[in-house]
């Protein structure tokens, strides 16, 4: 019997042993063959390492850097929408009396080269452009063109003809007391002191201050609209500018202290109205009582 076992049992070992692989000796052809599979396999991990690694990088750089590029791109494909939209503006309102380059036409309007974005804000942001009839001085009226149709005018003649352009910003970050100065050594004698108009020579007038933006006064200094003289950075610095700005709303800002605004008069402006108007009508009674007498 257990010589059996044995002989049923020696097939299976025998089985068993010719299953498992022996390791090739050191130094033998099989190890060499064994040890060359072996390092093309860490070459070709650290190669996609490498390559994983690189790929990494890449991605980070790009993150890191392509927002930037990627927001100029963008910025610059608005530009030039709002550009070819200005531009489809000036051909529908405008070009009939400034011409199809900007260079303006004779008797009707006048070049639109250097003036910049400043002027083209200035002159449609306050209802004067575009021209309804050729006067002494383009008469106000209300603004037919939005806040961004008026930035594609702005953009269109800004790219076509260049010239000044109204800064951002706070516009009144300035000194009050220098603005004051400033407004009545160069503006005062078309505007008064307070900013209330006056009239001029040839039908023209110095329009009231009352009711401009910080943009506004700041573009008609810039590009000196009508009969007003161009105040450039030579003239005012930006820094002037700011005070003159300031100074001009803040007294437009003030309530008047008399009550009723007659001219910005002060105090005595009610006090004025009582002798001319009440004064005046007791001397009329009087006459008027001699006369009956």
């Amino acid at each position: 019997m257990s010589t059996t076992k044995a002989s049923s049992e020696a097939p299976l070992q025998g089985g068993r042993r010719g299953l498992l692989r022996r390791r090739p000796a050191a130094g033998t052809p099989a190890a060499a063959a064994r040890d060359r599979r072996r390092s093309k396999q860490r070459r070709r991990l650290a190669n996609v390492a490498g390559l994983m690694a690189a790929l990494v990088l890449t991605g980070v750089a790009y993150s890191a850097f392509a927002p930037g590029a990627i927001a100029a791109d963008e910025q610059s494909d608005t530009e030039s929408i709002a550009v070819e939209a200005g531009r489809e503006l000036y051909v529908l309102s405008c070009i009939t009396c400034h011409g199809s380059n900007l260079q303006g036409v004779e008797d009707r309007g006048p070049s639109l080269i250097g003036v910049g974005s400043a002027s083209v804000y200035f002159q449609v942001s306050t209802g004067r452009m575009p021209l309804v009839r050729q006067e002494a001085q383009a008469p106000e009226h209300p603004v037919i063109f939005t806040e961004a149709e008026i930035a594609q005018l702005m953009a269109y003649v800004q790219a076509n003809g260049g010239g000044p352009t109204v800064p951002s910003g706070d516009l009144r970050d300035g000194e009050l007391a220098e603005g004051g100065e400033l407004f009545r050594l160069n503006c005062a004698s078309c505007h008064n002191f307070v900013g209330e108009g006056g009239a001029l020579s040839s039908g023209k007038r110095a329009p009231s201050l009352d009711g401009l933006t910080d943009e506004q006064i700041y573009a008609a200094m810039l590009t000196g609209p009508e009969n007003m003289p161009v105040f450039g950075d030579n003239q005012l610095t930006p820094e002037e500018k700011r005070s003159v700005i300031d100074y001009v709303q803040t007294i437009q800002d003030q309530a008047d202290p008399g009550g009723a605004p007659i001219g910005r008069a002060g105090p005595v402006a009610e006090g004025l109205v009582i002798w001319v108007a009440g004064v005046g009508a007791l001397l009329f009674g009087i006459f008027w009582m001699g006369t009956k007498a």
